[in-house]
């Protein structure tokens, strides 16, 4: 199963909406941005997406839109997961009919399962479909961490499970997991901040929030890590660092899509129960914007 095309900067795509609804043609406008800015891949319907908020019937349209729109230019990697196993396999069948690169899995959220419910989860989502599937561990968000040892089973068992986008903020979880798991285990930072250092460990890139806004310079910086400029690598990490640190003063993606408001990309709008931001974060916001050049 080819893993090679997983990698360098691919965003966690928003959803933007329009009175309510699904606002289609900014999202067509915002593939063509990012296919434009040189993005190596898409993520639509993950976390960023707001998929907690999304009917089925949207969620399953966003993939078949991105699909549509990438015309397999990049690999689109679905957000498919969800706390139902059963509802996991809907939607990844969905997306694989679609023609999706692959298949994004966050681990199941509230119902907090045990490690061997993990694996059993997982493993039943890699053989109801024959797409390779990325998993999603963000215990911050699930109340549960997937186990170095747990994703190491899987990866042994299950062909398609490729690689883990990994949010747990621990490089010590991470190289467990890089010391466990097949050489050719896909590691993908789920951390803006801590691209650099996971690539560092063996990463191959990041599903970045971030680059919604500044999508080339998240793919210069993984670049430059590749082709040996690690001087300049950290100079655009550190020059991103407040940027980075600017998105995640509210929940995510409230900063970042009103960041995307303010620089015309797209809608701020949100679903609730996300709401817009205090205006004291605002002005904190539109402060990191400013002095990263990207407001006047």
């Amino acid at each position: 199963m080819e893993r090679n095309k997983f990698k360098g900067s691919i965003v966690a795509i928003v959803t933007p909406f329009k009175a309510g609804k699904v606002d289609e043609k900014s999202y067509k406008r915002l593939i063509a941005f990012h296919l434009k800015e040189g993005t190596e891949g898409i993520v639509p319907c993950g976390t960023t997406g707001e998929s907690a908020t999304l009917s089925f019937q949207e969620h399953e349209r966003v993939i078949e839109l991105t699909i549509e729109e990438v015309k397999g230019r990049i690999p689109v990697i679905a957000g498919t997961g969800s706390n139902s196993t059963a509802e996991a396999i809907m939607l990844t069948k969905h997306a694989a009919e679609a023609g999706a690169d692959a298949s994004l899995q966050v681990s199941p959220y509230y119902n907090r399962p045990t490690q061997k419910g993990l694996y059993a989860h997982f493993k039943a989502i890699a053989e109801a479909v024959d797409i390779p599937i990325i998993l999603y561990n963000i215990a911050s968000r699930t109340g549960v961490n997937i186990e170095p040892e747990t994703v190491a089973k899987l990866a042994r068992d299950c062909p398609n499970i490729i690689g883990i986008k990994e949010a747990s903020g621990s490089l010590e979880q991470m190289s467990r997991i890089k010391a466990l798991c097949p050489q050719d285990f896909l590691l993908i930072s789920g951390d803006d901040s801590l691209t650099l250092p996971i690539l560092s460990i063996g990463g191959v890139g990041v599903i970045s929030v971030v680059a919604n806004i500044v999508p080339r310079d998240v793919r210069e910086m993984v670049s430059c890590f590749e082709r040996g400029e690690l001087k300049k690598a950290q100079q655009i990490h550190y020059k991103l660092l407040p940027l980075i640190k600017a998105m995640f003063i509210e929940t995510n993606p409230i900063p970042v899509k009103t960041a995307m408001g303010l620089l015309g990309l797209c809608s701020p709008e949100l679903r609730l129960p996300l709401c817009p931001m205090s205006e004291e974060n605002l002005e904190k916001l539109k402060k990191a914007l400013k002095e990263y050049g990207l407001l006047k």
